[in-house]
């Protein structure tokens, strides 16, 4: 794992939207990529991995304090939630919270679909919108977090959208009135049984390599597996395979993020 080059990427790669606040366009580290990492020993889903990444970077960005990450917000015995980030802007002295996330969504009948289709673009926004942001401005977070109070929100999402060009549809360009980043439609997805009609090799992806691409060691893809496969073309395209029964039940494993 190359956690130089996967840091690269989280540090330069634009936000899946358009910057509309709360939601940024753009990563807020400012490209500081420090020479040298701690192993990393956590968790190897993609999730915890990006989180720690972004922890490292706003420890490690001249812009912020790193001030608090993953605050558990209990009240009356029950969990509301727990926010990413509260960091400390050094130039305005102000607080902000911020909520990350890398996702990966696959364009069927003009929804985006997760590789687990339980998983969707427009309720994964709302949730962030309406769910998690709003936890840095509840009674409980202030009462607890005083000196936190009136955090500036900001909402970072990045990631890859993909379409099928064998089953061509209208691309969507916004989403909750929310205007997509175009340039992050990148990626191409189709089902097994249209593989063949890719004209390029596809080389399997590690979860790391989903963000940053293959490596010389990439393994090539035979074709034989039968759940949901994420390649790469020596050209650069990023595919992920996927079974005809797609997004209409549920993945074969249940560590797709």
């Amino acid at each position: 794992m190359d956690l130089k080059q996967l840091t690269e990427w989280v540090a330069s790669t634009p936000s899946l939207f358009q910057p509309s606040p709360p939601i940024a366009g753009k990563t807020p580290f400012i490209h500081y990529i420090p020479t040298e990492w701690p192993v990393y020993q956590g968790n190897q889903r993609l999730g915890f991995l990006y989180q720690y990444l972004c922890q490292q970077l706003f420890t490690a960005t001249p812009r912020y304090n790193a001030v608090s990450e993953e605050i558990q917000l209990n009240q009356a015995g029950r969990t509301l939630g727990s926010l990413d980030f509260i960091v400390k802007n050094r130039r305005t002295e102000q607080y902000e919270h911020w909520e990350v996330a890398v996702k990966f969504y696959l364009l069927h009948q003009g929804l985006w679909y997760g590789p687990n289709a339980q998983d969707r673009l427009d309720l994964k926004l709302a949730h962030m919108l309406e769910h998690q942001l709003p936890l840095s401005a509840s009674d409980a977070f202030m009462n607890t977090y005083p000196l936190w109070a009136n955090a500036q929100q900001n909402l970072l999402m990045q990631g890859r959208l993909y379409m099928n060009p064998f089953e061509p549809e209208n691309v969507p360009s916004e989403c909750l009135g929310f205007a997509l980043n175009t340039s992050q439609i990148n990626g191409y997805w189709c089902y097994q049984d249209q593989q063949a009609q890719i004209e390029e090799p596809l080389y399997t992806l590690t979860k790391a390599q989903w963000l940053t691409g293959r490596t010389e060691d990439s393994a090539l893809y035979d074709g034989g597996e039968s759940g949901f496969v994420h390649c790469q073309t020596p050209s650069g395209r990023f595919w992920f395979i996927v079974p005809r029964h797609w997004p209409h039940s549920e993945p074969q494993s249940s560590a797709l993020e």
